[in-house]
């Protein structure tokens, strides 16, 4: 009995030594192969249109592999760059309304200061300055430390935003050298996909190969089920906000709530890019009509996501509506904003290896040795 314990636990020993000794590897070898890792998603994903080309127009399969590439590289390039040159035109647009602004807080707030009701609050202050003469410090230092405390916060928003432009724009040399070993990668992997499915077959035992192939159907289905999940709330979020405006009486209502809608794949932030700001500059430049209109109009958008969300990821991804909100949570504390991909990613591939029976067999394997 002791000794069928002591190898019960041993065998335990070697499975958990095993998980950690992989986990340990993918973890320290992650940033280098991570572009190797993306060229071969990205040559599984287009792999059937490259076998259409070379099936059905009888193109060599380097030539149907290189025209893929082509037209995928091109369609990106065109996206990208399309959005760079909104953004230059954005920060533009923004400079010249900041000036704009900065001159009207001016204005207001001198028009502010002129008013019968503050001269009289300025006078009552200074009355009592004579008064309580012992106060005056105190209240001078409380005014100026808010003042400084706000005009911080202020300078560390501006500096935040504009921080985040130039980053962004001093990474693109190397996001674009890491897409150009994407494509190199996923060229030499899709030219030669069918001889290397064939080396793995040959290198691993059925079995293996078989639930490998059961816990891969379920991670397609997460991913695939991810992206349509995303592409449902961004037209959710359009139709809402397209919705709204036009009610409001915005100009525009549609495109703007187009617009809204890819703003809202900004993970953890979304839309509140968007209409928080405006929210802001409706109510600094009184318009407290469209500012409380707006608002309204966000937090129904922002009911409408917490609502949808959970129901609309877990009918894509395969899971359930409670498990996954659970995931989605667990995933946000442990991992930041991308745990809310990594959660429900690895609810999925503990499914997909539960209905492999993956952990029956290591179970067994524990158990009795085989």
């Amino acid at each position: 009995m002791n000794r069928r314990i002591g190898g019960q636990f041993l065998r335990l020993f070697q499975v958990a030594s095993l998980f950690l000794i992989i986990v340990l590897v993918l973890w320290w070898s992650w940033p280098l192969v991570y572009p190797f890792f993306l060229g071969w998603l990205l040559a599984y994903a287009l792999n059937p249109l490259v076998n259409f080309l070379q099936a059905r127009a009888r193109f060599p399969r380097w030539l149907a592999v290189t025209v893929i590439l082509l037209l995928f590289a091109a369609i990106m390039i065109t996206i990208v760059s399309a959005l760079v040159m909104r953004l230059v035109n954005e920060i533009m647009s923004l400079s010249g309304s900041m000036q704009d602004l900065v001159a009207w807080l001016e204005q207001w707030f001198n028009d502010l200061l002129a008013k019968p009701e503050i001269q009289n609050m300025v006078t009552r202050i200074n009355d009592f300055y004579q008064q309580n003469p012992d106060y005056k410090e105190t209240i001078n230092n409380s005014i100026s430390n808010t003042a400084q405390a706000v005009t911080h916060a202020g300078t560390g928003l501006i500096s935040l935003f504009f921080n985040t432009i130039v980053n962004i724009l001093y990474s693109l040399p190397s996001v674009a050298t890491i897409a150009g070993v994407v494509l190199v990668a996923s060229f030499f992997i899709s030219k030669d996909w069918n001889r290397y499915t064939r080396r793995i077959k040959l290198w691993f035992p059925r079995t293996m190969i078989r639930k490998v192939g059961t816990v891969w159907g379920g991670l397609r289905q997460a991913l695939f089920g991810y992206l349509r999940a995303q592409l449902i709330m961004v037209l959710i979020t359009a139709v809402v906000v397209s919705i709204g405006l036009w009610i409001i009486g915005i100009k525009n209502a549609l495109s703007v709530g187009l617009l809204f809608g890819f703003v809202d794949l900004v993970p953890y932030v979304g839309v509140g890019v968007t209409m928080i700001p405006w929210i802001a500059y409706s109510f600094l430049a009184g318009d407290w009509q469209l500012g409380t209109k707006l608002s309204i109009l966000y937090g129904v958008i922002l009911v409408v996501r917490q609502l949808s969300e959970p129901k609309v990821l877990a009918s894509s991804v395969g899971l359930d509506p409670l498990p996954t909100l659970i995931a989605m949570f667990v995933g946000l504390k442990l991992f930041g904003i991308f745990g809310l991909i990594f959660g429900p990613v690895t609810m999925v591939v503990l499914t997909a290896c539960h209905r492999a029976n993956v952990f029956r067999d290591i179970a067994k394997y524990i158990r009795y040795g085989r």
